[in-house]
Formats: C-alpha cells, structure tokens, sequence
C-alpha cells in the first residue's frame, strides 16, 4: 500500500520537469494528480490500519473478559497475549505512517511548491 510513497521521488523526477524542460509538460496537472494520489493513498492507509486497530482492541476486550471468568484458562491468556502483542504493533504502525507521510509530504512540496498549491485542507 506504500508503493506511491516509496516511489516518489522517483515519480517526481520523471514527471515534474526542471527549469529548462518546463514547457514541454503540464506541471501544474502533473503535480496535481500526484497530490490526490498521495492523500487518496495516506487516507486509504489510515483507515486500514485504524479499522484493524478497533478490530483487535475490540478482540482484545473480549478476551480480558473472558479471562476474568476463567483465570486459570491458559488458552484465553495466551490468545490474550497475542491479540495485544498485535494491537501493540498496530499501534506503532501508525507512528511508521506518520514518518512515511511526512517525507512524503516534504519531498512533494519541494517538488511541486512552484507548480501546484493543494487546498488548505492539508
């Protein structure tokens, strides 16, 4: 799913054109469809993840309370053990994403800031 992340600069550099070969392509469009690409793909990302976050929490609820009816149970505990080792992992996901989108967002800007200004939402 991070395909358009990691190939951004390369992207850029076939696409967005220098100074010199500035009239032979269309920066402006170029620069925007890479903008909706990249926040269509970091919105896409983000559901994703957080939809397996609330998937896993809420399995992780489930199990502690089953847990609590069954202390002794050492298939509830370890079943526990990985659902929250996953909702840990998860989670750290998120923080990966969020150093993933800003490189992304710094090399577009660098880019494209003269060819293409993205609406203020972002």
């Amino acid at each position: 799913m991070r395909t358009i992340d990691d190939r951004i600069v390369h992207e850029l550099n076939t696409t967005v054109p220098t100074v010199s070969f500035a009239g032979k392509v269309n920066a402006s469009q170029t620069c925007k469809d890479l903008y909706e690409s990249l926040l269509k793909a970091h919105v896409s990302r983000d559901k994703a993840i957080k939809g397996c976050i609330a998937q896993t929490s809420s399995a992780v609820n489930k199990l502690q309370a089953e847990r609590l009816k069954d202390s002794d149970n050492l298939a509830i505990l370890k079943r526990l053990r990985k659902e929250q080792t996953k909702l840990k992992f998860l989670k750290s996901e998120l923080n990966v994403e969020e150093v993933v989108n800003d490189r992304s967002w710094k090399v577009f800007n660098e880019r494209c800031r003269l060819h293409y200004k993205p609406p203020k939402s972002e």
